[in-house]
């Protein structure tokens, strides 16, 4: 899994960071620290959730919650108090009735089959691919290439920078926003289209 990134020898220390980060509430700080340990926060969530994607989404979960916690805290082996951090925030989705992927984005391609014989299944599916693709386009661009990354060609958050370069710290937010305006894209076009339909009925 592509999380991981070596430290160089001339690369600041984790406390200097901490430091600088929380002097400057600069996030590119917590990010590069981040970075360093996403390898060890994969893992930890791999062990709780047995399930790779809800644990890339949980990396990035906790980087957000690290973001908040990192000024309330005196720090002084983030390793080991980010280990700690990841393994109660894995307990805590655990114990929650929220599962953490409560919204899935593959069932957008087959949600909206209709009972019908086969022939109208095959058409409504292009239909529906072709709605998608017509959605995915009316997105705003950073939304529309993170979305295209990583679900259609299943990159991670690391290729996406490399190939975008967008901020590591803003990915997830695309991926997000823009899953959610393509799910309400792609819902209203399914009700536009019923409620022709039934106009014509």
């Amino acid at each position: 899994m592509p999380f991981f990134k070596n430290i160089s020898p001339e690369q600041p220390s984790d406390i200097e960071l901490v430091t600088a980060f929380k002097k400057s509430s600069d996030i590119k700080y917590v990010s590069n620290l981040y970075q360093r340990y996403m390898e060890l926060v994969y893992g930890v969530c791999l062990k709780y959730f047995k399930d790779s994607e809800q644990s890339k989404d949980a990396v990035m979960d906790i980087f957000e919650e690290l973001c908040r916690k990192l000024n309330l805290y005196e720090v002084t082996n983030f390793k080991s108090w980010l280990h700690v951090l990841a393994k109660n925030y894995c307990l805590m989705q655990l114990r929650s009735p929220k599962n953490i992927k409560s919204i899935e984005f593959n069932p957008i391609f087959m949600q909206f089959e209709q009972e019908s014989h086969l022939e109208e299944e095959h058409l409504e599916k292009e239909e529906n691919y072709a709605r998608m693709e017509y959605c995915i386009n009316k997105l705003a661009e950073e939304q529309k290439q993170t979305i295209r990354l990583f679900y259609l060609q299943h990159k991670c958050y690391n290729d996406i920078v490399l190939v975008t370069g967008y901020e590591w710290s803003k990915i997830r937010s695309h991926i997000q926003n823009g899953r959610r305006n393509l799910k309400k894209c792609m819902e209203d076009a399914i009700n536009e289209l019923r409620s022709k339909r039934s106009e014509t009925r």
